[in-house]
């Protein structure tokens, strides 16, 4: 019966990882479903063909050819290295070890490439944290990224490390267990030429005993899948979340031109109304559109207001910084940074997340606007959609900005000055400039 102890406590470390990890999808279904609905079902194929291309090919990332390489690595070594959690996983409920290995050299072949994966990724997380720490990249310095967000990101680089280094140091042990002829292991002695990097690490443990070995050998084993479990769980906590999400979010990202704005049908069929000689305007609506048909609120003032795919992509943004690196407003000086909109509205839906676990009335008392993104910052925006172009997995920060002064100028009459002197311009002159309709071909005179 006591051999059985260990399989019994890897099941309920199994089963307590994966009760928790659901636990957080709920919250973070919820909190994205508090978005307004949005109509992203069109175009299946073409939608799947650049999830495809921008989120499993990771073509985006490329453009910068450093940083983009570099990820590339970590990103197919974390995926493939995982493949092998499944054999971990197997072997812990079954307490068999190394199950896979019956299929021979196939096996072999996996093996060396999950660890020239795992060099390769320790080396590419090491660049990146001398990039994000010694080296003075400006995307890297913004403020949105002192405090959480920078420690944060060097905990998964820490954490990469400690995963990769358990794994080839389990390796490695297992490689001298099966060389020394231990139980349990020397039925996979056939595997011995399937460790082109652990071999290396060898002479740490000349000398160790049978017994050392298998506890170093089993800690390595323990401590590198519940570091896998413990990081599973600690994405939803951190902009590594995107590992997940990238992949829904290229997928119900906007199709249409990024030129192309969205109208509010209320305003429309109220201007068309407006605009039509035989239309009585004190009839009572039929087809064309109901008084349910006005929304509650023009534009957004919190992220409830929102739609379900903003509230999405704010859990999906990397924080990578391309946008705001791209944006011409933050490059003059202004206080514009795209990526901090995106930051403050998954902060902001955070924190109404947690009212409602608390089973609280969401407060209002620090919304979205003026609580966490400034009006300076909403009117800095040049709507050139550098930001959407730059991002790599489809990310509209420009959508949120524009949402958000659709509600300042339409709820609060709040446009800049030079807006409304526009805004009365055209109301009264059919143009933005203060001539009346007499006078405006008066320059061709000469």
């Amino acid at each position: 019966m006591i051999e059985y102890i260990p399989q019994f406590l890897f099941v309920i470390v199994l089963i307590t990882a994966f009760l928790f990890f659901a636990k957080n999808v709920s919250s973070l279904r919820r909190n994205i479903n508090l978005g307004k609905d949005v109509d992203r079902k069109d175009h299946k194929d073409l939608r799947l063909k650049k999830m495809i291309k921008i989120a499993l090919g990771q073509s985006k990332m490329v453009v910068k050819p450093i940083s983009g390489t570099l990820h590339v690595i970590v990103y197919v070594g974390f995926i493939i290295i995982n493949i092998e959690v499944l054999e971990i996983i197997i072997d812990g409920i079954a307490g068999t070890h190394r199950i896979f290995s019956f299929i021979g050299p196939v096996y072999d072949v996996l093996i060396g490439s999950f660890e020239i994966l795992a060099f390769l990724v320790l080396v590419s997380v090491i660049i990146f944290w001398i990039r994000r720490n010694v080296m003075n990249i400006k995307r890297f310095l913004s403020k949105e990224l002192k405090g959480w967000p920078k420690n944060d990101a060097n905990y998964i680089l820490y954490f990469e490390v400690v995963l990769m280094v358990l794994f080839l140091t389990m390796n490695a042990t297992d490689y001298q267990l099966q060389m020394l002829g231990a139980a349990h292991y020397a039925s996979e002695a056939g595997i011995s030429g399937s460790f082109p990097i652990s071999q290396f690490l060898l002479p740490l443990f000349d000398d160790m005993s049978i017994g050392t070995l298998v506890i170093i050998e089993r800690s390595a084993w323990w401590l590198h899948i519940i570091g896998i479990l413990i990081f599973l769980n600690y994405l939803y906590y951190s902009k590594h979340l995107h590992i997940l999400l990238a992949f829904p979010n290229v997928y119900f990202s906007n199709l249409e031109n990024l030129g192309k704005f969205k109208n509010l049908e209320a305003v429309t069929n109220e201007v068309k109304l407006m605009m039509d000689p035989d239309a009585d305007p004190y009839a009572e609506p039929d087809g064309g559109g109901s008084e349910e048909d006005v929304p509650e609120k023009f534009g957004a003032s919190d992220v409830q207001d929102l739609n379900w795919f903003q509230l999405l992509s704010s859990y999906s943004c990397t924080e990578c910084g391309r946008c705001t690196a791209e944006c011409p407003a933050s490059q003059t000086g202004k206080k514009l940074s795209p990526r901090k909109i995106m930051m403050d509205t998954r902060d902001r839906l955070e924190e109404v997340g947690k009212q409602l676990d608390k089973g609280e009335e969401v407060i209002d008392d620090k919304p979205l606007l003026d609580g966490y993104i400034s009006r300076e910052e909403l009117w800095a925006c040049t709507t050139c959609n550098a930001c959407v172009d730059a991002c790599p997995i489809g990310i509209d920060p420009m959508s949120i900005i524009m949402d958000m002064r659709q509600y300042l100028v339409m709820e609060e009459s709040a446009a800049p000055v030079e807006l409304n002197n526009a805004m009365t311009n055209i109301e009264n002159n059919s143009a933005p400039w203060p001539y009346n309709q007499q006078d405006r071909l008066d320059w061709a005179k000469e």
